[in-house]
């Protein structure tokens, strides 16, 4: 059962997170067995094409054979890491729903889970709500009324989806909501005329597939002056920066998307994987950075001067070594992810009380959050989400 193995995993985890002896990074040459599996986004996605770039210079110079699994939405992708079935994952912000144990991951089956940063991937993309030029939308406020897409099982899409319709003033009330199985499947809805707008990062493949539609492509602003919008969207999403997009359909240097954006993918793994492993990848994406960034072009986000260590969820104590021993890790990057593992350990305890606790099943959910809620409050820590939504 799921909750057993997160169970087992939160108890070997958390006590190798606050060990003072991380495995040290050495210079000698990378190690790893000889067969590897990562989940990833669906085939054509940027992050998939990404892992299948990395996993190609693992294969030509440490005969790695890596197998990239497809999954259509966040479960499908972590489900495989939980179970021992993938070793890492190119994820996107589903990592940090899963850590935190909200939306998809608030039920009994799963709860918060010790996930870790491997290296992440900070490219000149960003992460939008792209809309059909022909639906006639310019501003994210001209999607009342339209029809936008919900993926079932994928609160990475719609609750950064529930952001961008806040940015324009709007809710799922105000607008036509269209379910749809996966992020192919809401793409190729886009392009048949079955939706009028769909959440990706603007470089992702299916993108470039409405871009060259009949309907064409338009990424609505989020302006950066308008503190209206900045201010709605921080209600729904802790995670979102102001970034300008050069890249993406229908987006380069001379046609920018002012907007905003976070790390996509992020390579995390589970923290009981072994560090001088992690530690290992994370110098094969650094060093290798050359053999791999014009594969996608999201891939130049790996460089390491793009790295962001003090983002929302912790590096795995391998890649901490790694970077330390390149003098690319300061005390304030240290500082910042102790924090983190202290809130993934108040999260685990909360859980652990939780799930111990006689409750009735139909209002587990509803439990949760309010102990989620309290025992982060009470560890100094901002909840973010205090009741359930439907992700």
């Amino acid at each position: 059962m799921i909750t057993h193995l997160i169970q087992q995993a939160m108890r070997s985890c958390l006590l190798l997170a606050f060990s003072a002896t991380a495995a040290t990074a050495t210079a000698d040459a990378p190690s790893f067995p000889r067969t590897m599996a990562w989940s990833a986004y669906n085939l054509g996605t940027t992050g998939y094409n990404q892992a299948v770039a990395i996993g190609k210079v693992l294969k030509d110079h440490y005969g790695v054979n890596l197998r990239v699994v497809p999954g259509k939405n966040d479960v499908s992708r972590l489900m495989p890491l939980v179970r021992g079935r993938v070793q890492y994952s190119a994820n996107g912000v589903a990592t940090y729903f899963a850590q935190e144990g909200v939306f998809q991951f608030a039920n009994a089956n799963w709860g918060p889970l010790p996930l870790r940063i491997v290296m992440m991937s900070y490219g000149d993309s960003n992460q939008a709500l792209g809309v059909a030029a022909d639906s006639g939308v310019k501003t994210y406020a001209d999607l009342r009324g339209k029809r936008v897409p919900y993926v079932r099982g994928a609160p990475a899409i719609n609750v950064p989806t529930e952001a961008f319709l806040a940015c324009g003033g709007l809710t799922w009330d105000d607008v036509e909501r269209v379910d749809f199985p996966g992020y192919n499947a809401m793409w190729t809805g886009v392009v048949n005329g079955q939706v009028d707008a769909a959440y990706a990062t603007t470089v992702s493949g299916p993108t470039r597939k409405l871009e060259a539609s009949p309907r064409g492509i338009h990424w609505p602003p989020a302006p950066h002056d308008d503190e209206q919008c900045w201010s709605a969207m921080a209600k729904v999403v802790p995670f979102f920066s102001p970034h300008v997009a050069t890249r993406g359909a229908g987006i380069s240097a001379d046609n920018p998307h002012e907007g905003a954006t976070y790390p996509y993918p992020l390579l995390i793994t589970l923290a009981q994987q072994d560090a001088d492993e992690v530690g290992d990848l994370a110098q094969v994406i650094h060093q290798r950075y050359d053999d791999y960034k014009d594969a996608d072009p999201g891939a130049i986000g790996w460089a390491l001067e793009r790295q962001i260590k003090q983002w929302s969820v912790p590096y795995h104590a391998g890649s901490v070594a790694y970077l330390a021993s390149i003098g690319a890790w300061s005390e304030a990057d240290e500082a910042h992810n102790q924090r983190l593992l202290q809130r993934q350990q108040v999260l685990a305890d909360a859980w652990q009380a939780h799930v111990a606790a006689p409750q009735e099943a139909d209002d587990f959910v509803q439990r949760w959050y309010a102990a989620r809620a309290a025992a982060l409050t009470a560890a100094g820590f901002d909840p973010i989400w205090i009741t359930p939504s439907a992700g």
